[in-house]
């Protein structure tokens, strides 16, 4: 028996059997006639297997066909055409074929392989075999992995056994005593019942002389499957230089599974050209990362370890590292996996860059999405180099561990001057305080935290000028790779919202001066930007009510309608995210209304009362007035 959990086949095809038939003993020359039990449902079909095999030996014809094409076996279609051609008594003389006239034992040696995978009684097809053994004196050898072999012989039929082990404790009454655990109980009673290994191991000790255990050398295997690209030589070498790797890495996948190797190789063989071809200059640490990552996602996808879905929403290595470093979010067991597959396949394996998102698009679909290849490729060119990183970016994307201790005083040096001159954005800004005043508390830096917010404040209020907005402050705060993090931040977070607020001014703002220049000129892209943009926004609050009105007043009678509706539909369906802007409503009406006065009857002038009355209507939904407390007071006495 040769035992073992990969590789055996491709060592009985590429060394046993050529040995064998190479050996030449007591003036005799053997021949090897190997079977498959992959999928084999009865005896019989084993007979008809080992019939068809040695066909190829008894019909010279078939075997002069053989020798002159270089087949040494028959073409599992073709063992099908034997086979039914026999059954119906066909063959090339016009009689029956006789499988006893063909069948001689002095000289062969059978080869049973993927006993394991057999849809028969092991211990039926043990019995079967033992007969060539005992009876016939053939050479025989099997081929299986007893792992395998040890499980499926447990695990077949479990439910009826766990039924009858049940069935049999409560019988003896055992079923209800609490000494041990019933899961063990149950286990217990099955083996003792249905302990058909006992069995294997009497008759493989009957059958079987010697047993091999096949420990394949990884590196002698990968080296056959790479010759596969001879033909190209910068990928074969390159492949050849990073064995180690990708040894490492197969090692890492706990799955042994040389046929996923195989397609994760040829996957990285089109990944290797594409980059090559349109950046032939990339970092070959970045290539060496590509392999392992690469080989790693096709063995967590294809060996069924995880679900497709675990990258899915994974957009770039920016948002992979953020999910590595953040500490105090944690959306789901997403993070736990990403973690765990990061330290898994980069264990002592630094790099800056290590996630790859159209090679996880590419094995997870089978599409080389070519956008997302250049995406990447622009921002790998951008960020692959971690010495000319800045250093900002690398507290905020790696562990700070990680930087060594002759480089941590440049960094932090570095991005103390980068904050004083507003060259991180706010949020990052933040996030770096929480940083330092951990490194401040720790005694890792010698600013005290007073310094440190001076220098902070003044670095937020810098970088407030050239930052935009931001939306998501939670998540982007969660991503502070701190567990403990101090009262000192509340400071700096007021300050950072009273700036974000600034920000977000600033944005609108802007957004209303776009908008608003569409008037009255250009009023179908206004009301195509009004309608997807301004309908849940308060914009009238950022734009002057004065050059509005004159905006408004040249717009055609057709569009002044058109607005009016849009307006007031606007008002019933989100009367609370537009409130903020009801002051310059009521402003944008006093105009209309003072314009008003005086003028004789046009359609225009009917146009715009229509309009006034439906500001009126808006701002009836609201009981707060906005002017001030004094001139609300003077309205009132007005009013009374």
């Amino acid at each position: 028996m040769v035992n073992g959990a990969l590789g055996k086949t491709h060592f009985w095809n590429n060394k046993i059997r050529k040995k064998i038939e190479s050996m030449q003993l007591n003036g005799k020359r053997y021949t090897t006639i190997y079977m498959s039990l992959y999928g084999i449902s009865n005896l019989e079909e084993i007979s008809k297997k080992i019939f068809i095999e040695t066909t190829q030996l008894m019909d010279k014809n078939l075997r002069k066909f053989m020798d002159a094409n270089g087949q040494s076996t028959i073409p599992e279609y073709a063992k099908t055409g034997i086979d039914m051609a026999n059954f119906f008594g066909v063959t090339e003389n016009g009689s029956k074929v006789d499988y006893g006239e063909f069948f001689s034992t002095n000289d062969k040696v059978l080869c049973f392989d993927d006993l394991e995978r057999a849809n028969v009684d092991v211990i039926d097809i043990l019995g079967y075999i033992n007969n060539f053994v005992e009876h016939d004196h053939i050479k025989t050898i099997i081929i299986c992995n007893e792992k395998e072999l040890s499980t499926k012989l447990k695990s077949s039929n479990l439910e009826m056994k766990t039924f009858i082990a049940t069935y049999l404790l409560d019988k003896q009454d055992e079923l209800n005593k609490s000494d041990k655990p019933m899961v063990e109980k149950i286990q217990d009673k099955i083996e003792h019942v249905f302990d058909k290994a006992n069995d294997y191991e009497r008759i493989k000790e009957k059958l079987i002389g010697e047993t091999f255990e096949y420990a394949p050398k990884f590196d002698y295997i990968i080296n056959g499957i790479l010759m596969r690209y001879e033909n190209n030589p910068d990928l074969i070498r390159f492949l050849r230089e990073n064995t180690g790797l990708i040894i490492s890495t197969f090692n890492k996948s706990g799955t042994r599974n040389l046929r996923i190797l195989k397609h994760a190789l040829n996957d990285f063989k089109k990944i290797y050209e594409m980059v090559n071809k349109s950046y032939p200059n990339i970092n070959h640490r970045v290539m060496q990362t590509m392999l392992i990552f690469t080989i790693a996602i096709s063995f967590e996808i294809k060996a069924g370890k995880i679900t497709k879905d675990k990258f899915v929403n994974i957009k770039d290595n920016e948002e992979y590292k953020s999910i590595l470093v953040s500490s105090r979010i944690l959306m789901d067991n997403r993070q736990f996996y990403i973690k765990e597959f990061d330290s898994n396949y980069y264990y002592n394996f630094k790099s800056e860059y290590r996630f790859f998102k159209f090679i996880e698009y590419y094995i997870r679909t089978r599409i080389f999405d070519m956008k997302i290849f250049k995406e990447n490729m622009e921002a790998i060119i951008s960020t692959v180099d971690t010495e000319n990183l800045p250093g900002y970016r690398r507290l905020l994307t790696e562990e700070y561990w990680k930087i060594s201790d002759d480089q941590f005083d440049g960094v932090i040096k570095e991005v103390i001057e980068d904050v004083k001159e507003g060259k991180v954005n706010l949020i990052d800004t933040v996030k770096l305080f929480a940083y330092f005043s951990y490194f401040s508390r720790k005694g890792l830096i010698e600013y005290d935290l007073k310094t440190l917010k001076n220098i902070f404040f003044t670095g937020m209020n810098m970088a407030a000028l050239s930052s935009t907005y931001c939306a998501n402050v939670k998540e982007e705060l969660g991503k502070i790779a701190i567990e403990e993090v101090a009262e000192d931040m509340d400071e700096i977070l007021k300050h950072f919202n009273i700036l974000n607020t600034q920000l977000l001014d600033k944005m609108y703002t802007e957004k209303a001066e776009e908008i608003m220049k569409c008037i009255p000129m250009r009023m179908e892209q206004f009301f195509e930007k009004f309608d997807r943009d301004c309908m849940e926004i308060p914009i009238f609050k950022y734009y002057d009510p004065f050059q509005l009105f004159q905006r408004i007043s040249c717009a055609s009678n057709e569009d002044i309608v058109l607005l009016k509706e849009k307006l007031e539909n606007r008002a019933d369906k989100y009367p609370k995210k537009i409130e903020p802007e009801m002051k310059n409503i009521k402003q944008l009406k006093q105009i209309v209304d003072d314009y008003l006065k005086g003028k004789g009857t046009t359609i225009k002038i009917v146009m715009l009362k229509d309009f006034s009355k439906s500001l009126e209507y808006i701002l009836s939904k609201y009981k707060i007035s906005f002017l001030p407390k004094k001139e609300e007071a003077e309205e009132t006495v007005e009013q009374n």
